[in-house]
């Protein structure tokens, strides 16, 4: 089939493997992002950045110190914003998603947090007369904001965070303060140099009494000068791991007064004369935190296609080794090893990706049942939303057996799968491996620590449980928990079919979710029967209920995956069915200890689904290259040198390393003041 991604120029092999493609890759990329007039829009937006000169980096943005770094992400941002409506329809987050990833990067930018959090905060949470004052402001960009939560001492666990907010009848105002060291907020991206006003969640306290968490708009900064306002401390937390083209920073408040109209008070509400009125469901405080888990779904899958298409393309080019003796040294991608490493991870990818848009329309929709006062669907998108926040960003860093072993051992798939199937030229920055893994893994503790979020799951989870022994109707992610026992599995037993296949191990997989649902919740119950209380029983109890959590959100990514199988186009739904089926083969073996626990599967059938995976890579193996080509990631958004679009890799892996700043001169200051002279000397002693 006539394959669009071969140019001339292109490394052979590379071209070898697209033209073993199968499919239509265009028919994917335009399933994969919606239409073919988005994918289109996609490459409009790319060709535009890729000549423009307003967005080029002169050396890579890897050899610039870390204000450089800022200074030039904030430059671009500058022209991000004046020039955004020829570049893109900046009213389609999709495009400026794109036109971010493009112009930019994934290290973070000075407004990130300020359209992620900061908005949809206001828009979501503010009553009229805030937003009417606040929003125009914020959208025009006259003021930079970000979202203040997670403290030194306290992040995830709301109703310990100690920062305040007490009320003042007497001036209808609110008293800002950090009591402690520990109370100081840390961590909030964009934070620390950039923003003036911050959406700030602090204990509200009325008359003495605690009423808990809630936020609160504040100015930080003088619109003016930018310097702090008087009682406000903040700045920059230093270098991390990653991300440090973000001021993520922290924040002290010492007896900072703000109108009572600044609370957030679409929900809550304090009346001035100290009248507390309390939302009409509890989780319509969590809105901005479901907005960004619902989003991170996406973009986290995003990141792993990076991952899967830079290790795809490389292990295409790099040849080490013969597989017959004798014969010509064979591409690493050969290698079953190598197969096993990656196309795990490809349909992973895609598995997130189309979870990720199957959450984003769920998410639109109970936005809308919550405009019209109906909040029915709000539980079940945050608990999926938590579990899939937790399972995800666990899926695409660290190994995925961590719920076998300790936190420790996570090391070993998603992205450092795809850096370790690079060898030694995967630990050099120029891969853009290394950046991605640590942009990356901080997602496992943003948002909410993973662990954490399993519990939220949970305990919604053996809520449904409990309603189901009422025989009560549940909602759709966890519908299958009232599903009669299908006894035996019968992966294995019936041939040909691999629609039939497929569904098959769905049904396993429900059977295995339902039974770990019931047996956590029993387990949990027989504690609270010997005397436990009930918050006792259930710390006693978490390593199973995570265990519950994670299995229940596979399930639901399985099932976004084989709804958007069976609603593609039939040009494609023949490669999609075998990744999906590498998918589903990978993922029961991966959790082959569950199946096997009540003898609903057993050891011949966990064979069976190994040998099924094999053929599975044996399968994707012609078409592997393409299936990344589809993702349709340009060599600007890749920021690799590995995984370029035309497979010239070790040239262009020389040309980056020479723009080190360590190449400007032949000869070090360093060398010549301290290692010359102790060689000189050492020599004259001979």
């Amino acid at each position: 089939m006539p394959n669009k991604c071969i140019q001339p120029g292109d490394n052979p092999d590379l071209t070898k493997e697209r033209k073993t493609c199968t499919f239509d890759t265009d028919e994917l990329t335009s399933n994969l992002y919606g239409s073919r007039y988005a994918m289109e829009r996609r490459r409009e937006i790319t060709k535009k950045i890729s000549t423009d000169p307003d967005f080029a980096n002169p050396i890579p943005l890897e050899f610039l110190s870390r204000e450089k770094r800022i200074e030039a992400t904030a430059k671009k941002t500058k022209s991000l914003i004046q020039r955004g409506p020829e570049l893109c329809d900046v009213t389609k987050p999709n495009e400026m998603y794109h036109l971010v990833n493009e112009a930019i990067g994934i290290d973070g930018y000075p407004l990130a947090l300020h359209y992620v959090m900061f908005i949809p905060s206001l828009v979501g949470q503010a009553d009229d007369d805030l937003a009417a004052e606040i929003i125009p402001r914020a959208m025009s960009l006259e003021i930079i904001g970000t979202y203040a939560q997670t403290e030194m001492g306290h992040g995830t666990n709301l109703r310990e965070l100690e920062t305040t907010a007490t009320y003042d009848k007497k001036t209808q105002e609110f008293v800002i303060n950090t009591p402690t060291r520990s109370a100081m907020k840390w961590w909030p991206g964009n934070l620390g140099k950039m923003s003036n006003y911050a959406v700030v969640c602090c204990q509200l306290y009325i008359d003495g009494k605690k009423i808990g968490p809630h936020n609160f708009l504040v100015q930080l900064r003088c619109e003016k000068s930018h310097k702090p306002l008087p009682g406000i401390t903040v700045g920059d937390i230093g270098p991390k791991m990653s991300y440090n083209t973000t001021d993520n920073g922290f924040l002290a408040f010492d007896n900072v007064r703000i109108p009572r109209k600044h609370m957030l008070m679409k929900h809550s509400k304090v009346s001035p004369d100290g009248v507390y009125t309390s939302p009409m469901h509890a989780k319509l405080s969590y809105g901005t935190m479901v907005h960004v888990r619902a989003h991170m779904v996406y973009s986290h899958g995003h990141m792993l296609a990076t991952a899967a298409i830079v290790a795809t393309r490389y292990s295409a080019v790099r040849k080490q080794g013969r597989i017959e003796p004798g014969g010509p040294e064979v591409q690493i991608l050969d290698y079953q090893t190598q197969q096993h490493r990656i196309f795990p991870q490809i349909a992973r990818a895609y598995a997130i990706l189309f979870t990720g848009l199957e959450i984003k329309d769920q998410y639109a929709a109970t936005l809308k049942g919550i405009a019209k006062g109906e909040t029915d669907l709000l539980p079940d998108l945050h608990a999926i939303t938590s579990g899939l926040k937790s399972v995800v960003t666990h899926m695409v860093c660290p190994s995925f057996l961590s719920f076998l072993n300790s936190p420790l051992f996570q090391v070993g798939l998603g992205i450092e799968q795809c850096r370790m199937a690079c060898g030694g030229h995967g630990y050099s920055v120029g891969s853009g491996l290394p950046q991605l893994y640590g942009v990356q893994i901080g997602g496992c503790t943003y948002e909410g620590e993973n662990m954490v979020m399993l519990q939220q799951t949970a305990r919604y989870l053996m809520k449904a449980v409990k309603l189901t022994g009422q025989g009560k109707t549940l909602s759709h992610s966890v519908a299958y928990i009232t599903k009669k026992e299908n006894g035996k599995s019968l992966i294995g037993l019936e041939g040909g079919d691999i629609y039939r296949e497929i569904e098959i191990i769905l049904s396993t997989l429900e059977h295995t979710a339902r039974r770990l649902a019931f047996e956590a919740s029993q387990l949990w119950e027989n504690r609270i029967k010997g005397g436990e209380t009930k918050e006792q029983a259930w710390n006693g109890v978490t390593v199973e209920m995570n265990r519950v959590s994670r299995v229940h959100t596979r399930l639901f990514m399985a099932r976004c995956f084989h709804n958007r199988v069976l609603s593609s186009p039939s040009s494609i739904r023949p490669v999609l069915t075998d990744l999906l089926s590498l998918y589903l083969h990978y993922e029961c073996v991966d959790m082959a200890q569950h199946l096997l626990e009540d003898g609903h599967c057993n050891g011949g059938q966990i064979q069976y689904l190994k040998k099924r995976m094999y053929e599975d890579l044996a399968t994707l193996r012609p078409n592997a290259v393409s299936l990344v080509d589809s993702i349709e990631q340009s060599d600007r958004e890749l920021n690799s040198v590995l995984g370029r679009r035309d497979g010239n890799v070790y040239e262009a892996l020389y040309q980056w390393a020479k723009q080190s700043e360590l190449n400007y001169t032949d000869v070090l200051p360093a060398v010549q003041q301290y290692m010359m002279p102790m060689m000189e000397q050492n020599r004259s002693k001979i």
